[in-house]
């Protein structure tokens, strides 16, 4: 059998210090059409101001333009402040200014949101993300902050309609049904709240109504064929590719999403699922490309 729709990477980073063009060259050489390209801070000095941000979110806009001109890919755009990047930045400003570091870590988030609001409105990126809570261990004052600020940040996106990109902590039973908990909470529609790095079990009964991101390691794709008749609207795919020259290749390889989209149809996966995963889906969730 052979797919000849579209093929989309829902959560792939690019950097200019990485292989940047090369990498969605690779990614189009493979069967690759399509990318979501999500904002990736500089982890070891993070804007601090709105227009920092602004500045942040603009260079990576600026990428998106480049690959849509040079290499000729479909790109949509997803800014937003990654949560590592505020949780560390709440833990040395709280422990050095204690409730004044607080207010000012909230303060520096929210203008995040808002920075990536500005180029929502502006329809030059497609939804805000991705944004969530620390996946390793940090004190319950840190966890409940980030839980409030994810909360404020789906009642935005509610009243906005934009779609979410999550980072959360890796897989437990109470993750999910707590995030749709959450947004449900703030009259945000699930569908618009897409969990990135999602594991391959994308049954509607797991998955609480939100929409999954798989991270398609060659070990999910098993799973992923077991329960996809279970899904509610379908699920995305996904490599995490971060464009890192420290880590040629990480979290997955550009050209993956295309191998494994073969690989599924081989293993018997339906066309139209898979039709659904790299075009129906991205349009009901982010809205048509230009």
């Amino acid at each position: 059998m052979v797919y000849d729709g579209p093929v989309l990477d829902n959560h792939f980073h690019l950097n200019r210090r990485g292989l940047f063009l090369g990498a969605a060259q690779d990614f189009q050489r493979a069967g690759g059409t399509d990318i979501v390209l999500v904002h990736c801070p500089d982890f070891s000095a993070p804007p601090e101001t709105y227009e920092g941000h602004k500045d942040a979110y603009a260079d990576t806009l600026d990428m998106a333009s480049t690959v849509r001109n040079e290499v000729g890919l479909g790109v949509r755009v997803v800014l937003g402040p990654h949560p590592a990047a505020f949780a560390h930045q709440f833990e040395r400003w709280m422990a050095e200014e204690g409730d004044a570091g607080k207010e000012r870590a909230v303060e520096n988030y929210r203008h995040s949101i808002d920075a990536a609001l500005h180029f929502v409105h502006e329809g030059k990126a497609h939804a805000i993300g991705e944004v969530g809570r620390p996946h390793w261990p940090v004190s319950d004052e840190i966890w409940d902050l980030s839980n409030t600020l994810l909360e404020e940040t789906m009642h935005l996106a509610a009243q906005e309609g934009i779609p979410l990109q999550l980072h959360v902590e890796g897989e437990s039973e109470e993750t999910y049904p707590d995030l749709a908990a959450r947004a449900l909470k703030q009259g945000m529609g699930l569908d618009k709240l897409v969990r990135h790095y999602s594991p391959p079990d994308v049954r509607a009964s797991h998955t609480h109504g939100l929409t999954p991101s798989v991270l398609c390691g060659k070990g999910a794709l098993e799973r992923l064929l077991e329960t996809h008749k279970d899904a509610t609207r379908g699920f995305f795919l996904e490599t995490d590719y971060m464009d890192d020259p420290r880590r040629p290749g990480a979290v997955l390889g550009p050209k993956t999403v295309p191998k494994r989209t073969k690989q599924l149809l081989e293993a018997g996966m339906e066309e139209d699922v898979l039709w659904n995963t790299h075009s129906d889906l991205p349009s009901r969730v982010y809205g048509a490309l230009d």
